[in-house]
């Protein structure tokens, strides 16, 4: 879901930059040093994850693991994905470094404002918790479709089109996402809950 380099207007480039230094500053401002290892971690898994591209249709489309890394991080979500992010733009020219900014945004945002709506139900040690981080991990990808596709509508008429192919391509996508959010917070909730005092 990378946005590249060129596409972008100056404005939503700009806004996209601003909005994501003040979500990485108070990320990095509620970091835990005790906590830093999760965040290198979910950082190198969010890394790996998006580097595995799969064709759907006239698009590609590849995990993002956003949800799962809002779930357990909270805030801390920001810098781990601007690192992440940072990394493929300079190894491997995924979106760029002009974008980088808005492609933390978009990918950051939901993963913080999904942790913040399902957290109640995350307490819990019931069946609510499983479909709770299912959506945690569908509705990040959801919201972050949004803003992508919201970005690239705001760059011109003409990547509208393009941002509805978008959208439809990561549906699939979405349902990948919270089966394996759901799996891997039950997992981390049963083996290791101190990681989830986010």
């Amino acid at each position: 879901m990378h946005i590249s380099e060129g596409v972008l207007s100056g404005p939503v480039l700009l806004s996209g930059a601003a909005l994501a230094a003040v979500g990485t500053a108070v990320g990095l401002k509620r970091i835990d040093y005790d906590r830093i290892m999760p965040v290198a971690i979910l950082s190198a898994v969010f890394f790996i994850a998006s580097l595995i591209h799969v064709p759907i249709g006239p698009a590609s489309g590849h995990l993002i693991l956003n949800g799962l890394l809002g779930v357990v991080l909270g805030w801390a979500a920001f810098p781990s994905i601007l690192v992440a992010l940072t990394l493929q733009a300079v190894l491997f020219q995924f979106g760029g470094l002009t974008v980088l900014g808005l492609n933390t945004f978009t990918m950051a945002t939901p993963a913080v404002l999904c942790f913040y709506v399902f957290r109640p139900l995350l307490a819990k040690n019931n069946g609510s918790r499983f479909a709770a981080a299912f959506c945690c991990g569908s509705m990040s990808i959801l919201l972050s479709t949004v803003l992508t596709a919201g970005a690239l509508s705001l760059s011109g008429d003409a990547f509208v089109e393009a941002a509805w192919v978008l959208f439809y391509s990561h549906i699939p996508i979405m349902i990948a996402e919270g089966v394996i959010t759901a799996f891997a917070y039950s997992f981390l909730a049963k083996v290791k809950p101190e990681v989830l005092t986010a």
